[in-house]
């Protein structure tokens, strides 16, 4: 059944239980998950349209590299008493998936914002994120629409610079947020809203 965009908002949930066979979601393949990608970063908005956003794609073997990196940087971080449950933790809610999204913003576009436009210089940093993350919510709810699930993950300073150098990713891109993606194999918690009346204002 087709969702309108607010059934499609409303059903993106954080999916901590998902795996890598996609092969019964009829809807998925990989040229739609790269389809999803290209329409979000074309049409996200963005301050002054300075279209600073940027997207890795990582499957296969790439998505599962990634959480070993993950995995080796926090060993060296976290008490070994600890890492089991680190460990676990990365195995079987994000590496377990099919995909993950590395979220980016292009910090030579932002600092050429400052250059171009000095008012408002301080103000672009700001605007970058805001942008990156209209983006994240995009992808995750157009991932979700097509019966995917999705978490979105912020293990990065750590993680920058081994990723950087593994996929040869430009220096001046910073890294954002991470989304592991895959089978949903459990539906989230319930999720529970504070009053509406106290977060909209309405004089």
């Amino acid at each position: 059944m087709k969702r309108s965009f607010k059934e499609a908002v409303m059903h993106r949930r954080s999916y901590y239980n998902i795996d890598r066979d996609i092969e019964d979601i009829i809807s998925v393949s990989d040229d739609k998950i790269r389809e999803i990608m290209e329409f979000a970063v074309l049409y996200v908005p963005s301050a002054f349209n300075s279209q600073s956003s940027r997207i890795v794609l990582l499957l296969g073997e790439d998505h599962k590299k990634l959480w070993i990196i993950t995995k080796d940087a926090l060993r060296k971080i976290v008490d070994p008493e600890n890492f089991a449950a680190t460990e676990n933790k990365i195995d079987t809610r994000f590496a377990t998936g099919y995909g993950t999204v590395l979220f980016y913003e292009d910090m030579d576009i932002v600092e050429g914002m400052q250059k171009s436009y000095p008012p408002y210089s301080e103000n672009f940093p700001a605007w970058s994120q805001q942008s990156s993350g209209m983006l994240q919510f995009v992808v995750w709810t157009m991932l979700e629409d097509t019966g995917l699930g999705a978490s979105l993950q912020h293990y990065n300073p750590l993680v920058d610079d081994e990723v950087a150098q593994t996929w040869h990713i430009n220096p001046k891109w910073k890294l954002i947020a991470q989304m592991p993606f895959g089978n949903p194999t459990r539906e989230p918690e319930e999720k529970t809203f504070l009053p509406v009346d106290t977060r909209v204002l309405l004089p």
